[in-house]
């Protein structure tokens, strides 16, 4: 599929659109503006196409929709306006440079920051006005930057921690084993004080615990940041595995870009606070501006 990326500054979306070999992505991606334009005409598409697109849309299965998400820091806006949608069983990603505000992104999902204008809907609810620690027992897990473990508890008691939720202990023999058959090292490190373990082995355990939760949605937050680069392959990989064994729908803040859009079904490219540009994997890969500013190339 070959198409032109949204434009997200408030304007009118103006896309040029060309169907090449693979039909369903380009219905997808049209399917995603059509979701952000209450006049369809404004995307100035064929009739034709325009209702195939919307026959499409309404079979689509938004578990997480962000619309003009804003969010201000002692009156600095780290947040402008982002929309973000997630569909049940998608692998989305964000990129971006330092500072963009993709963590903050995570943590308004999550319910830790407050937000200044905007909605976030979960399976049709509206999310925002669910307190933060209730959010965890819809399904949504969030892994945070820096592995943050419990250093004083085992391994084991870590990943106990993770399935708090009734989602988590109805499933917890199931999870466990899964959490150990994709990190083989936590159940040999079971009753070992998580602070003791290698900063791979937390980020491991970091995700694990995420997974015992049981989660429908799964935030991963710079998951291989400070690794070697043999740990952060490992880490992607088993990540990978996660979503196309498990179908677990994956939102990744990555640093290294080129793996999280070679891996992601859909992503979004976050500058100051905002969405500069959006698409699928082979759309952002090949677009000049993600080539020069993020692949090196």
């Amino acid at each position: 599929m070959g198409s032109g990326l949204a434009s997200t500054g408030g304007r009118p979306l103006r896309v040029v659109l060309r169907i090449a070999c693979a039909p369903e992505r380009h219905l997808l991606y049209c399917a995603k503006l059509l979701s952000r334009e209450r006049d369809f005409r404004l995307l100035r598409l064929p009739i034709k196409l325009t209702e195939e697109v919307t026959r499409y849309a309404t079979h689509v299965q938004m578990l997480l929709a962000i619309e003009g998400l804003s969010v201000n820091y002692g009156g600095l806006a780290a947040l402008r306006g982002v929309s973000v949608s997630v569909e049940q069983g998608q692998f989305v990603a964000i990129v971006g440079p330092n500072g963009a505000g993709k963590t903050t992104l995570f943590k308004a999902i999550s319910g830790v920051v407050p937000t200044a204008a905007g909605a976030i809907t979960y399976e049709g609810r509206n999310l925002l006005t669910v307190p933060a620690h209730e959010r965890m027992h819809l399904g949504i897990a969030h892994v945070p930057e820096g592995r943050q473990v419990f250093a004083a508890m085992t391994v084991l008691e870590n990943l106990e921690m993770g399935a708090y939720s009734a989602r988590g202990q109805s499933t917890w023999q199931r999870n466990l084993d899964r959490i150990f058959a994709l990190f083989p090292v936590l159940a040999e490190r079971r009753s070992q004080l998580a602070g003791t373990l290698s900063g791979g082995e937390q980020q491991m355990l970091a995700i694990g615990r995420g997974i015992a939760s049981s989660p429908q949605l799964l935030l991963l937050d710079e998951p291989s940041m400070g690794l070697a680069p043999a740990i952060a392959d490992l880490i992607f990989d088993r990540i990978t595995a996660l979503h196309r064994e498990d179908r677990v729908t994956l939102l990744l803040v990555e640093q290294r870009v080129a793996e999280a859009l070679e891996s992601c079904d859909y992503g979004y490219v976050l500058e100051t606070g905002r969405v500069v540009l959006e698409g699928t994997h082979r759309t952002l890969t090949a677009d000049d501006r993600v080539r020069r500013a993020y692949l090196g190339m």
